[in-house]
């Protein structure tokens, strides 16, 4: 009887945590639920300022021109104070609160892109009805699972479920782009995108936006993903600084491979700061957990040491950080909020470095000391990274009286620089709302203070000595990491319209047969290579082949009415041999010339240009390989087109009997 109320309490604590689980997983759901409200809500009033511009520059009446102008700044308000709703909504953190009780300051999670619905089923049947020359309603199977995982997409659960599913629907859009969309025939789609910033809609016809949409996602999850790990584990540090540097990867990828991009948040300024950001991140995320082992051994001066070193490094990245985002057009469009709390954690590292310098002063040996003198202190006004030079040497004071006072002045600049983050965090309204950061810096100043207390004396009459900056140095600088895209096999939905190689809106064809032919004396009289699909390398003048219309060239697609686009050569072989005296029918394609050279005809007035168009290509995708990391690669000789194929090198190759 005595078990009975621990067992119940224990089951209460097992609902409770599965309570709280659940209310986690509802809150991405409830927040992307408001940033799609806000997205229509700006598309609405947007729409209604361009009707009332329209109205305004067609009338020539004067009262309708000023009613119109008046109706423009209700709108134009209307647009502001949206537009600050979804930066507060961007930057609240109370949904990517790391997972545990550890009191740690708060990440920048981005949001996610949102979208529109979106129908493939009637511009791809048209498509494969008018191109591939077959029944489109017989895909509508594939045409409905990529619908589903279109819109599975949309709202992807926080993790690495929700990283699969992205990767496998960007891994879909580059098999869709090296089948369906040419410069000579596209499926006529457009895309809609809200902007991840500001809230904006753009559209564009070109299938890259769709792409880099969707990777600018995966980036975008991976930060959310880093800001709710529980950082009070060395795990959770680990998870988070992996997360944040493939979130920079991808940010990365998207400004080297794209250009012209309709959207702010997908602007090169845009990336180049978000990329930066992602990398101040994994930087602090580095210093966390250096700080995990530290703490334990506060009185170890060379672990001081490095500490100081390392906050002074993540003082230096969230500098350059802010500094970034203040600049035009990047401020206009980046959250307020996010530029102070770059500021803030900038101050609040900076102090952080010379408070653990002035715990290395307090506890170090004479040895430790000199280590500190020479590589740690440094006169200039900076925290921007600098090697170690003659000039930047500082003398170390060797007594210990000496000692405590320089102590002291690392520690008062410390309570300064803990002091100026507090004023900041006031400033901005976003700020004065997350209680965290406040507590956060507020426990590393009263830290400050107690040792300060504890260095002062009562004869302490002047403060002569300053003290010098700490010279940034990490020993683990993170690396940019591009998101693991190609470690999922994903297989090409439309698949069984045959190898990319040959079948798609690159190529023309025209189908031929099917052609019924018998064996002759000298066989079929015709040679065959290469594989998916089998391709007529050579026709025997006067053979059987040449009398049914086969030609060099020609790829075989059915054998007696089974289609064999994807047979191997020896497969195909086999078949023709086991027909002995009886007919076979073949049926091939016979390629066409292309309606244009590539590269020629006018350019599509596209702000975001596409890979073909910005100089990259989609390389072939391989049977059973997973697609390449990126869609995009540098321009290389085709390996097959449609009226000069490459014959393989296959040495099974026999002329058909």
């Amino acid at each position: 009887m005595a078990r009975a109320p621990a067992r119940t309490a224990a089951g209460c604590r097992t609902t409770a945590a599965s309570d709280r689980d659940s209310v986690l997983q509802m809150q991405p759901c409830q927040l992307q639920s408001q940033r799609a409200r806000l997205h229509q809500q700006i598309s609405k009033e947007l729409r209604m300022r361009t009707g009332a511009e329209n109205l305004y520059r067609a009338t020539s009446n004067t009262w309708v021109r000023e009613t119109v102008a008046l109706e423009l700044s209700y709108v134009n308000s209307n647009l502001q104070l949206l537009k600050e709703e979804l930066a507060e909504l961007s930057s609240s953190v109370e949904v990517d609160q790391p997972q545990g009780e550890s009191v740690t300051i708060p990440m920048i999670p981005l949001g996610l892109k949102e979208t529109k619905e979106l129908d493939w089923a009637t511009p791809l049947k048209e498509l494969i009805s008018e191109h591939f020359e077959e029944d489109g309603t017989s895909y509508e199977t594939e045409i409905q699972e990529l619908e589903d995982l279109r819109q599975a997409m949309r709202t992807p659960s926080r993790d690495e479920v929700g990283l699969d599913l992205l990767a496998a629907y960007y891994s879909q859009l580059c098999f869709l782009d090296a089948r369906f969309f040419s410069a000579a025939r596209s499926p006529r789609l457009l895309f809609h995108w809200y902007d991840s910033l500001t809230g904006v809609p753009a559209q564009q016809r070109a299938l890259a936006f769709e792409k880099g949409s969707v990777l600018f996602n995966i980036g975008a999850l991976h930060t959310q993903i880093g800001a709710r790990q529980d950082c009070s584990c060395t795990e959770g540090i680990i998870r988070a600084t992996e997360a944040f540097q493939r979130a920079a990867g991808a940010f990365r990828l998207l400004r080297e491979n794209f250009s012209h991009a309709p959207s702010p948040d997908m602007s090169t300024a845009s990336l180049s700061v978000l990329e930066q950001l992602m990398v101040a991140q994994a930087q602090e995320c580095v210093f966390k957990g250096l700080l995990l082992p530290a703490s334990d051994t506060p009185d170890n001066c060379p672990a001081q040491l490095q500490l100081a070193q390392e906050a002074a490094q993540v003082a230096a990245e969230y500098g350059l950080v802010h500094r970034a985002m203040a600049q035009p057009p990047v401020q206009d469009y980046l959250p307020a909020s996010w530029t102070s709390l770059a500021q803030v954690k900038s101050q609040h590292f900076c102090a952080l470095a010379h408070h653990h310098a002035a715990m290395a002063l307090c506890e170090g040996s004479s040895a430790d000391k000199g280590e500190l003198s020479r590589h740690v202190f440094q006169p200039s006004t900076t925290c921007e990274p600098q090697g170690p030079t003659a000039s930047s040497i500082q003398k170390m004071p060797q007594h210990p009286e000496e000692c405590r006072k320089l102590a002291k002045a690392h520690l008062k600049r410390a309570i300064l620089g803990q002091e100026e983050a507090l004023r900041l965090h006031t400033l901005c309204r976003v700020l004065r709302k997350v209680d965290l950061l406040q507590v956060v810096v507020t426990q590393a100043l009263q830290c400050s203070l107690a040792k300060y207390s504890e260095l002062e004396r009562e004869d302490d009459f002047f403060e002569a000595v300053e003290a010098p900056d700490i010279q940034p140095k990490t020993h683990q600088a993170p690396e940019v990491r591009m998101p693991s895209l190609s470690q999922m096999k994903v297989t090409d939905l439309f698949h069984r319209l045959g190898p990319l190689s040959v079948f798609s809106t690159k190529n023309r064809w025209r189908l031929v047969g099917p052609v019924h032919m018998t064996r002759g004396e000298g066989g079929f009289g015709f040679t065959l290579r290469g594989d998916s699909p089998v391709l007529i390398a050579a026709v025997v003048p006067g053979g059987q082949a040449e009398s049914a219309g086969l030609k060099e060239g020609d790829y075989i697609v059915s054998v007696n009415g089974r289609p064999c686009k994807w047979w191997k050569h020896v497969e195909v072989v086999a078949q023709l041999r086991g027909v002995s005296e009886h007919n076979v029918s073949l049926q091939v394609v016979s390629m066409l010339p292309s309606p244009e050279p590539r590269g020629t005809g006018p350019r599509r007035p596209a702000l975001l240009w596409s890979q073909r168009e910005c100089g990259f290509e989609t390389a072939m995708p391989a049977r059973a390989r997973p697609w390449p990391i990126l869609g995009w690669g540098r321009k290389t000789k085709q390996s097959k087109t449609g009226c000069h194929p490459d014959f393989c090198t296959n040495r099974n190759c026999v002329t058909c009997p």
